[in-house]
């Protein structure tokens, strides 16, 4: 078994960005690499993710990493399949009735794991709890719903109190989950997180808190009975202990990883490395109230000096996809008649110059220590056009405490930060990044503000996408922030199981396919 180690003209391309990049040491790990592997027992698919679950009440948390075990537990309203389309799951339509009613045509037939029937009163009640402010549920995507109105068994209104043209979308995920109301009134909360039962495709066997959850196949699930009996997801949180459990044949497949454990694994045998098209978009947030980036040009220069194909190929091996602007390539909104910045070295120091900065300028790049090498990697290329920025790593806790604090400064003048977007909605993304006064914008336009009040406050499509179309343009124009890129979804299998994500990763592990 040959030990692989990156390329190099990588290697070179790092050294260009005045970065070096470490490389996990897994060959010693997977020495054993060539040993035959035993078979799982019976038809089951073991998974790995780096967190364990916050709880399993779907409606007391508002995490990726929870809500890729509960998925497979519980049912939501509507659902993204794998071309990302939005389709029915326990829904079977939906229509604005006006700017402030969503109606909704529910699925017949449907049960929870306990044989509880599913219909209108189910959905009223698992709305309304979700709202309900004993819940204390940390779900915001449904804030502008006041109740849910049941016109007949199959048939709900979503009453909101302002137009939201997203909330079929936001019904995709957290907000859309069902639970079973007489199972709950007889449990309690306590017990339903401890046992849940929902109307997914698996229902709840164990949890072993920071080991595992494991699920059996639902039999009577009214879409489909999944292709295997058993479903594990592990917590794992080391990426080296992930892969040598992986070759142990401790697990089936790995998720979460960065490209490096991947570019080492390539070529092993029994061992499958996949890439998927992925929607978590990263970028720096430029304070326009600092005295350097106050100024459009030196805004433009940034943009024009990041070289962003080469930061994919350096920092994601090339699993990743350049970015016009703050919307995704996928979500609704994305126009692609509008055009990346070019790379232009000499542009960058032109502008620069020009905003009185003709030997460079130099600022702070704060990031989480997560994000290391893509921090190191964006210096170094800023390097080259004379802006000196020097990096700030925090810790993990502290950088989200002051992403998410009331003072926009306490992460300095420049960060990395990125965003998922799971709508697949443009407003996702640019709601608290861009519209003055929301909890990160750290730039003031009125006309921003006016084209994000109309793409937030029609339901129309057609003029949502106009107003998303002339926001980017704006952007665009006005660059405040620097855009990089969509990382790819990196997913490492053995050779017995297949797994097809869509552009959001979560971990929907009802289509997975084991081959033995």
């Amino acid at each position: 078994m040959r030990n692989l180690q990156p390329p190099l003209s990588r290697r070179r391309l790092l050294q260009a960005a005045a970065v070096g990049v470490p490389l996990l040491g897994l060959p010693t790990l997977l020495a054993g690499c060539g040993a035959d592997s035993q078979a799982g027992t019976g038809r089951r698919i073991r998974v790995s993710q780096s967190v364990d679950p916050t709880t399993l009440d779907p409606q007391k948390q508002g995490g990726m990493t929870t809500m890729n075990v509960l998925i497979n537990l519980f049912d939501t309203l509507t659902a993204r399949d794998v071309h990302n389309e939005l389709v029915p799951r326990l829904a079977t339509s939906w229509t604005a009735v006006d700017d402030h009613h969503w109606r909704f045509v529910l699925r017949r037939g449907v049960t929870f794991h306990n044989g509880e029937r599913f219909d209108a009163q189910t959905v009223k009640f698992s709305i309304e709890r979700l709202l309900d402010p004993k819940t204390q549920s940390p779900i915001v995507e449904l804030r502008y719903v006041t109740g849910v109105r049941v016109v007949d068994r199959y048939t709900v209104d979503f009453v909101l109190d302002q137009p939201d043209p997203v909330l079929p979308a936001k019904l995709s995920l957290f907000g859309g989950v069902m639970v079973p109301p007489k199972y709950l009134a007889d449990a309690g909360d306590e017990k339903f997180a401890a046992a849940p039962v929902g109307t997914g495709p698996f229902r709840f066997e164990s949890w072993k808190r920071g080991v595992s959850i494991r699920m059996r196949a639902y039999e009577q699930h009214w879409e489909s009975r999944p292709g295997y009996d058993e479903l594990e997801i592990q917590t794992i949180q080391n990426p080296a202990s992930a892969l040598a459990a992986l070759q142990s044949d401790e697990v089936d497949l790995v998720t979460g990883l960065v490209p490096d454990a991947a570019l080492q694994l390539e070529g092993y045998k029994g061992v499958r490395v996949s890439s998927f098209p992925g929607l978590r978009m990263s970028y720096l947030s430029l304070d326009t109230t600092d005295p350097a980036f106050s100024d459009v040009r030196v805004r433009r220069a940034l943009n024009h000096a990041m070289d962003v194909p080469l930061l994919v190929k350096a920092t994601l091996n090339g699993h990743g996809r350049e970015v016009p602007t703050m919307i995704p390539r996928e979500s609704f909104g994305f126009d692609p008649a509008i055009a990346p910045y070019s790379r232009d070295l000499d542009q960058a120091r032109r502008l620069l110059a020009q905003a009185g900065h003709p030997d460079g300028l130099s600022t702070t790049l704060t990031a989480s220590s997560t994000d290391a090498t893509t921090a190191q990697a964006i210096s170094g290329l800023l390097t080259k056009v004379g802006v000196q920025a020097k990096v700030s790593l925090l810790d993990p806790s502290t950088y989200s405490q002051r992403l998410t604090s009331d003072n926009r400064k306490a992460l300095g003048p420049m960060y990395l930060a990125s965003t998922t977007g799971w709508t697949l909605d443009g407003s996702s993304p640019v709601q608290s990044n861009v519209r003055t006064g929301r909890r990160q914008s750290r730039w003031t336009n009125p006309l921003a503000d006016q084209l994000i009040d109309r793409e937030e406050n029609s339901i129309r499509p057609a003029d949502r996408q106009k107003a998303f179309s002339s926001l980017q343009r704006l952007l665009s124009q006005e660059a405040p922030f620097v855009f990089l890129y969509q990382a790819d979804t990196i997913v490492i299998s053995n050779d017995r199981v297949r797994w097809t994500p869509n552009v959001i990763g979560h971990l929907a592990l009802q289509s997975a396919v084991r081959d033995d």
